[in-house]
């Protein structure tokens, strides 16, 4: 593909943060997005709402469409994907973007929280992919997009926060299996993961100011997303990106325009290993 134009791409948590950067990079395409999330008041101490963003998406070049969506409840979940279906003719992109965190210890992470973060991420990636196939079986370049990890089975990038780590891999193994399941349907499943922590909402109250001072934009993994849905689903499937090596890869040299303070030195995100200068 040479644009998205006319392409409709469904988000899960675009409300905010690299959702919100992704559905904004579609749509300067002219591409159909479908903006996801629970929020659809304004929120006291959080960011944008579906309805905000779908508005930026309109002023930017493309077409928004706001649904209000709690990820977890599965009719609910497949009722948008229907009504996203009907509205533009189709899907041709699904972005499991949405995710919980608690970077807690087994003796620290209750079970609502274990349930939440085990509902949002890995369940509801299995859940919005299941929806969404039939209508990309039909698309000429369907893909669907992880925001998940890298495999690994080391044992320190469970240790800390086990309950976590599990459903992000949990992710990242729906990606892994249904791209050889679906590869003969033509359909790209990928993950894609930031080298550096990305300022979002989870750092800003998840991590110290030092961290969200030394991340980078997420406008970044955006880009990075862009690149992928260019290619030939039939030819980039099972693939667990890093944003910054999809970009050099795509010619991109010079990264400080997405660093959040320039000449600080950026923070590695969690289960990657540092990188070698």
């Amino acid at each position: 593909m040479n644009d998205l134009r006319n392409k409709t791409i469904f988000i899960t948590g675009a409300t905010r943060g690299i959702g919100r950067a992704i559905a904004l990079r579609c749509a300067r395409d002219g591409a159909n997005v479908v903006i996801t999330g629970k929020t659809a008041q304004a929120h006291a101490k959080l960011p944008g709402t579906i309805h905000s963003v779908a508005e930026e998406v309109d002023k930017a070049g493309g077409k928004g469409l706001a649904l209000q969506l709690d990820v977890r409840d599965e009719r609910a979940l497949q009722a948008a994907v229907e009504q996203a279906a009907a509205r533009f003719g189709g899907i041709d992109v699904l972005v499991n973007n949405a995710s919980a965190i608690s970077l807690t210890g087994t003796l620290e992470t209750p079970a609502r929280r274990l349930d939440l973060m085990w509902e949002v991420n890995m369940r509801a990636t299995f859940l919005a992919s299941q929806a969404c196939i039939p209508h990309l079986k039909k698309s000429s370049c369907p893909h669907i997009l992880t925001l998940s990890p890298p495999l690994s089975y080391e044992a320190k990038w469970f240790a800390p926060h086990v309950a976590y780590t599990i459903s992000k891999f949990g992710m990242s193994m729906c990606a892994l299996g249904m791209a050889r399941e679906f590869a003969e349907d033509g359909i790209a499943v990928n993950c894609l993961w930031p080298r550096t922590t990305i300022a979002t909402s989870a750092i800003e109250f998840n991590f110290p100011q030092e961290i969200l001072h030394a991340s980078r934009k997420p406008e970044i993994v955006a880009d990075a997303a862009h690149h992928i849905f260019m290619r030939n689903s039939r030819e980039c499937s099972g693939n667990f990106f890093i944003d910054e090596d999809v970009l050099r890869e795509a010619g991109v040299t010079d990264f400080s325009r997405y660093a959040v303070t320039s000449d600080t030195p950026l923070f590695n995100d969690l289960f990657l290993e540092e990188r070698k200068k």
